[in-house]
């Protein structure tokens, strides 16, 4: 095989349907849109969710609950993750950031106590779980809320 002789895989590329280009086309005069109506106008058509004049299903279904715009929402931790560490190492929001274990931390970091810690490390964070923090202390660690 030469570079010259390379082509894309059968049925991986297809044109686009141009539409209004002639009769011949099989897509002329009207455009695939048919005769008059809402939906043959320019800008035409009904906006989204719209059901000709039914009550639709978003008014239809009873709204429940409540989203507190104020709710704090943490980056989560496990403590399996924090193996990679050496012992003694001080594991802070930055380095959880610089290491790519934590991607967006918009209201800070909270260490949960999932699997088990086996080396020594003083961890910082915003909140931690009660489990997570008697695993850390029992590898001989210690935790510090910011």
């Amino acid at each position: 095989m030469k570079l010259h002789e390379l082509k894309p895989a059968e049925g991986s590329r297809k044109e686009r349907n141009r539409v209004g280009r002639g009769i011949g086309s099989g897509n002329g005069k009207t455009a695939g849109r048919g005769h008059k109506g809402q939906n043959a106008r320019s800008g035409g058509g009904v906006r989204p969710g719209f059901e000709g004049g039914q009550n639709p299903l978003y008014r239809r279904l009873p709204k429940r609950g409540f989203t507190n715009p104020t709710r704090k929402e943490y980056a989560v931790v496990n403590l399996d993750t924090l193996n990679r560490f050496e012992a003694g190492t001080a594991v802070t929001p930055e380095l959880l950031i610089e290491t790519g274990i934590v991607k967006n931390a918009r209201d800070g970091i909270k260490i949960l106590g999932n699997g088990e810690l086996n080396v020594k490390l003083s961890v910082q964070a915003n909140k931690f779980s009660q489990t997570a923090v008697e695993k850390i202390e029992a590898a001989g660690g210690k935790t510090e809320v910011i």
